[in-house]
């Protein structure tokens, strides 16, 4: 697990040089280790690290980690595409949902979330793409969802996420990061007090965090190249 330890040292040093490089403080961006589909042993090396947040694809899959490694008290955010019948134990077990893009998903969460827990905080994922086969609201909806998301008990909107199209130009890129910060600029002069942009993964983090990035999810970089998922998880 040694391995795990000096990859999680390379991507924080990658982190703190983009930070220092766009005139910014290498502690205003967090990094999130994409923990999926690798084992909870991985997670606990990576904890034994330093590191505590830990992002999650599937929910069975997390879930089980989480307990697993309660003693460790960690912070679990869910990242992955949610399906309307899969939140409650997201309501249960996480402390963050990066990937809301309907306002039914923040109902069933806002009703499943117990009130003695923190309340669940939530990102907006947005399209900044336009891809059709992507999830996520579009640029012009993301006010009403907001809305209404700040409307409803047990949940706090934090900010958004998005997750681009994969592009080798990097002003495409960046044009696309811009897009989220100026969308979280809009609605922060409106009163919604958001402090959170999560975009930027392992072969991009630095262009995100040029953007205004203040959480990059990074799985590849810090686990290596992605375990096979078990036939059944979700």
């Amino acid at each position: 697990m040694t391995t795990i330890a000096a990859n999680l040292q390379a991507v924080r040093e990658r982190v703190a040089h983009a930070a220092i490089a766009a005139g910014r403080r290498p502690d205003e961006v967090l990094l999130l280790a994409v923990s999926k589909t690798w084992p909870a042993y991985c997670v606990a090396a990576a904890a034994d690290a330093g590191q505590r947040l830990f992002g999650e694809n599937y929910v069975q899959e997390g879930v089980a980690k989480i307990a697993e490694l309660k003693a460790r008290e960690l912070e679990w955010h869910f990242i992955g595409p949610l399906q309307s019948n899969k939140t409650r134990p997201v309501a249960a077990h996480f402390d963050w949902v990066h990937s809301v893009d309907r306002a039914k998903l923040a109902e069933r969460l806002s009703e499943q979330r117990d009130a003695g827990l923190a309340p669940l905080n939530l990102c907006i994922q947005v399209n900044v793409s336009g891809e059709a086969s992507k999830s996520g609201v579009a640029p012009d909806e993301v006010r009403a969802l907001a809305e209404c998301i700040a409307a409803l008990p047990r949940l706090r909107l934090r900010g958004l996420m998005a997750i681009p199209e994969p592009d080798g130009d990097e002003a495409l890129l960046r044009s696309r990061f811009a897009v989220l910060r100026r969308l979280r600029d809009e609605l922060n002069a409106d009163g919604f007090a958001l402090d959170t942009l999560s975009m930027g993964m392992s072969h991009d983090l630095e262009l995100a965090i040029a953007e205004g990035a203040t959480m990059v999810r990074v799985g590849a970089a810090i686990f290596g190249t992605r375990s096979v998922r078990a036939e059944g998880q979700t």
